[in-house]
């Protein structure tokens, strides 16, 4: 396999990740676009582990390394979706904005 398909498929993963994050709404769509982006990721690092013919492997331990991230990533955002959703009763991004930080400045402005 030349390693310009690779990097092709690649590419279209992470494109397919960047317009899920910018376009979905639902919290478990969205990190679901995140981890394609970081399998894409994962498939650059193999590709040119495999493609430098590389003695120690690193690109094979990278993709590891990322693997391992994105499992605690999974865990950790499917905690605070659950979490979420038991006192929202929604996991909409767009309705949760009463979970924003509010500016102190304006927080000030408003008190007086």
């Amino acid at each position: 396999m030349h390693l310009s398909l690779a990097l092709l498929l690649s590419a279209l993963l992470f494109g397919v990740g960047v317009y899920g994050v910018l376009a979905r709404r639902n919290a478990i769509a969205l990190l679901m676009a995140v981890e394609l982006m970081l399998n894409a990721a994962n498939l650059d690092l193999v590709a040119f582990d495999a493609w430098f013919k590389d003695a120690l492997h690193a690109g094979q331990v990278f993709a590891l390394f990322v693997v391992v991230v994105a499992a605690a990533e999974v865990g950790v955002g499917l905690a605070i979706v659950l979490a979420v959703f038991r006192l929202r009763q929604t996991v909409a991004v767009d309705e949760l904005r009463q979970l924003a930080d509010v500016d102190p400045v304006l927080r000030v402005d408003a008190d007086a």
